[in-house]
């Protein structure tokens, strides 16, 4: 691949966030090569040109950078790590960008794994959403070698708009927990309160477009309450329960392995792991938000219309929501 050439790109793991990061790629001119469990999550993708592989090995042999988006800690070792796993093909000077939320510890073993052939690995956890990996709005932090970085920034701006070098490797991890305990954290306190407000006897529209005027409310905080929890719209999910109990658990396991106290994470983290044993873990992962409701006999509905109402009078700074106004 010479400086003016487009490197090939693999991508292994398309299920929501992963095929639409791949189809931006792919639109954005680069030839892509894929594997999945599932060949057909890769339909539109293989209609507009793209290249199947049947293992990840196989990926690893065609590419020259390649980005894997996968569900969980056992995935990522079998599809790096396993008889016909990406180290197992990669060849000298390739690169991995880890697009999963993994643990510090384990994007630390690839590296040296993958040293051994010459090859160079990144974590480059992803944040956005669903809806954000479909239009390109995604925050991509990046822990590795800056000059890997640098090379294939490119691609990494075509799949997110928002790609930052974070600094030494397992630094984009670190980043990502550290946002991922904060939300959770912070979601955990906003249904508490929202709860005792409506218990209170306030109408819950009313309520919310109240504090969306406040303080708090003025930097947005409130809008996160717009597509699920308002509107109790829980299924299918936007981001899977079980996705953030994987992503909390890191979190808190870091802090306990760091000797930092995680006291409001650890309660949240709670909560999350009672929603897990209702068996909630394909539910939105704002369904956990339903607790504090069942706990004082208050449910939350607000029509879809209503909601519409007051954000055609006040909109959203952000975009990437049902009833965003701006692209």
């Amino acid at each position: 691949m010479t400086q003016l050439e487009k490197p090939t790109v693999g991508f292994i793991g398309l299920g929501i966030m992963g095929a639409a990061m791949a189809l931006n790629a792919q639109k954005s001119g680069y030839s892509l090569i894929i594997n999945d469990t599932r060949r057909e999550a890769a339909g539109e993708l293989l209609a507009n040109g793209a290249q199947w592989a049947e293992t990840p090995s196989e990926v690893a042999k065609r590419s020259d950078v390649i980005f894997t988006c996968l569900p969980s800690i056992p995935a990522i070792e079998a599809v790096t790590l396993g008889p016909e796993g990406i180290l197992s093909g990669i060849r000298p000077g390739c690169a991995l960008f880890e697009l999963s939320t993994n643990s510090p510890e384990l994007i630390k073993q690839l590296h040296r794994a993958f040293a051994e052939r010459d090859a160079h690995v990144l974590d480059a956890p992803i944040s956005g959403g669903a809806l954000g990996a479909k239009r390109g709005r995604l925050g991509i932090w990046v822990g590795g070698d800056r000059a890997i970085f640098d090379r294939y920034e490119p691609v990494l701006r075509a799949m997110g708009d928002r790609p930052i070098h974070v600094g030494a490797l397992g630094s984009g991890l670190v980043a990502k927990l550290v946002n991922n305990c904060a939300s959770q954290a912070t979601q955990a306190a906003i249904a508490e309160v929202f709860v005792l407000g409506v218990k209170a006897g306030a109408d819950p529209l009313s309520l919310w477009a109240a504090i969306r005027q406040g303080s708090l409310g003025r930097r947005r905080t409130f809008d996160g309450l717009i597509d699920e929890f308002l509107p109790a719209n829980f299924d299918p999910p936007h981001a899977a329960l079980r996705i953030i109990d994987k992503d909390m658990t890191l979190a808190t396991a870091l802090g306990r392995e760091l000797g930092v106290p995680m006291r409001i994470a650890n309660l949240a983290l709670a909560d999350i792991q009672e929603a897990m044993n209702r068996g909630w873990s394909e539910r939105d992962c704002r369904s956990v938000m339903l607790l504090p409701q069942e706990r004082v006999g208050v449910q939350i509905k607000v029509d879809p219309v209503e909601i519409k109402k007051v954000l055609e009078a006040d909109p959203p700074a952000q975009s990437d929501t049902k009833y965003g106004t701006s692209n």
